[in-house]
């Protein structure tokens, strides 16, 4: 399963939460593929080697955008939950993230990352709509169009899910 969206949507914390529910191996994007120590990046050849060797794993879930490596994830995941949340929201949410993992990395990133905004992230999440969805859309048309994609808007969808996950467990 893939969860996808912009930054400060609430990718990790969905999938975290939906992997202990379901039971289902969680995967960060960001701590397992992108991130060296002290924000270095991995090269593009080891970081698709890698996920490439993630998704070959018969259960998992995902959280990261990223749609340069749709093609290797897209044929392999059963279900995509796309968090499109207004940019507003998002921006709120990574500036309250910066404050509550002041100096240090939370734990969905590689060690010795600690939090940060710049003008280029803020950038990057105001023209997510325009600038990366195209790109995402075209991943899901091109790699996964069997797999279905559940849009969630709003954090009250996203609560809804998990209730709806809850209710399954106590019935």
């Amino acid at each position: 399963m893939l969860v996808i969206g912009c930054s400060g949507s609430g990718k990790s914390t969905l999938a975290q939460r939906l992997s202990a529910r379901l039971g289902l191996p969680y995967v960060s994007m960001d701590r397992a593929f992108f991130w060296l120590p002290g924000w270095r990046s991995r090269e593009r050849g080891e970081i698709r080697a890698m996920i490439a060797r993630a998704v070959a794993q018969e259960r998992w879930i995902m959280d990261g955008t990223s749609p340069g490596t749709m093609d290797l994830r897209l044929p392999r995941a059963d279900l995509v939950l796309w968090l499109r949340l207004p940019r507003l929201l998002c921006i709120a949410r990574v500036v309250l993230r910066r404050i509550r993992y002041a100096g240090r990395s939370r734990p969905e990133m590689a060690d010795d990352c600690p939090e940060k905004i710049d003008l280029e992230f803020l950038r990057y999440i105001w023209n997510f709509e325009k600038d990366e969805v195209p790109e995402v859309l075209e991943g899901i048309v091109k790699h996964g169009p069997d797999v279905p994609v559940f849009v969630l808007d709003s954090r009250r969808d996203a609560g809804a899910l998990l209730a709806l996950l809850e209710r399954r467990d106590t019935d």
